[in-house]
């Protein structure tokens, strides 16, 4: 017997939360409002750096009566209760039961919303909920696609309440949600969809959300050449320098690689001007190095009985050619910003004092 959220007529009993800049304190005044006997589980991904420890489940518990934890993999699922993905651990949802997996990057985050959102849509169908808070980017997005392709309910934060509105606009572009609210009209909507009985019957799933379910939690079978959805891109991904494959969906532009590795096509971009920028870099330091031995080359011509001065003016030549080029890549680093990344969420409980996070807005 496991723990799976059951009634004789369930309701929307499974809420899965996508945050990402800013979502610590938007979770935080979302499960402060959300009552102790919510029939309900919720499953919550906020973007965190890979390496150390997360504090999350500890500020969500004390800003609110429910439970809260990192769960361990294979963990009977239990109303009331709230799942925080862990460091470097995709979250997913099985019958029953919460799934770990280390599967491939999407958007370049592990934990990312999108695997999260994909499975339950895949286990559940009409009894998700999918909510989409405050970030940067567009994770989430496909994610929120599949919850509304399997029956079930989408909302997202108002943009304009959101501290980074990227996520919530992302997914009102590309999914017709059924909710766009504000955090205490969310509590409100959750709490009312917890009660109200849900129509089970299933909607058929796409060969993708399977495949793509699958690629998440790391079934070997689910990369095999046949099995890959979409069609050559003629991209290769940022994360391990494979072809992206193009997903053949029309709400947005989406890509895989070989191994695994997702990426929207913003996602995309923003990763692609990471690249960029740390191209230029590299060019800026190799040819102030090029400068500094031509120099030193130069210097030792000089200083050697016998040699030329028109070898050591050669060099000479060569060091003021590198200084130029290298004056003009800086000129273009310092001019052009290349880089759409969003700042890492800081968990720290809300009123606390953190180095570079903008102060909430007041409702």
């Amino acid at each position: 017997m496991t723990g799976e959220v059951r009634r004789a007529v369930p309701g929307h009993d499974i809420i899965v939360i996508g945050a990402s800049a800013g979502g610590v304190e938007a979770l935080s005044q979302l499960v402060h409002r959300l009552p102790a006997d919510l029939a309900a589980a919720l499953f919550v991904v906020l973007h965190v750096p890979a390496h150390g420890t997360s504090q999350l489940p500890m500020i969500l518990a004390r800003n609110g009566s429910l439970a809260a934890r990192h769960p361990f993999d294979g963990e009977a699922i239990a109303p009331g209760t709230i799942y925080v993905a862990p460091p470097d651990q995709h979250l997913l949802i099985r019958r029953g039961q919460v799934g770990l997996s280390r599967g491939p990057r999407e958007n370049g985050h592990r934990p990312a919303v999108d695997p999260l959102f994909r499975t339950a849509a895949r286990t559940y169908g009409r009894r998700v909920v999918g909510v989409i808070l405050t970030g940067a980017l567009d994770d989430g997005t496909a994610g929120l696609v599949a919850v509304k392709q399997r029956g079930g309910v989408a909302i997202v934060q108002d943009p304009d309440e959101a501290l980074y509105p990227g996520m919530p606009r992302s997914a009102l572009e590309a999914v017709e949600v059924d909710h766009c609210l504000t955090l205490a009209a969310i509590v409100a909507t959750l709490v009312r969809l917890a009660g109200d009985p849900v129509d089970e019957e299933e909607i058929p799933m796409s060969d993708e959300m399977e495949i793509e379910s699958e690629i998440a939690a790391f079934v070997p079978e689910s990369l095999l050449d046949g099995k890959r959805p979409g069609t050559p891109a003629g991209f290769s991904c940022p994360d391990c320098g494979g072809t992206l494959w193009e997903l053949g969906e029309e709400q947005l532009i989406r890509f895989r690689c070989r191994v695994g590795h997702a990426w929207t096509a913003n996602s995309l971009l923003a990763e692609q001007s990471e690249g960029v920028e740390t191209a230029l870099w590299t060019a800026f330091r190799a040819l102030k190095e090029r400068a500094a031995l031509c120099d030193r080359i130069s210097q030792r011509l000089r200083r050697r009985a016998g040699a030329g001065a028109l070898s050591s003016a050669r060099f000479e030549e060569q060091a003021r050619e590198a200084r130029s080029r290298a004056a003009m890549l800086r000129q273009l680093l310092i001019s052009e910003p290349t880089s759409n990344a969003e700042p890492d969420p800081v968990e720290t409980a809300p009123g606390d004092p953190s180095p570079g996070t903008a102060s909430p807005r007041k409702e």
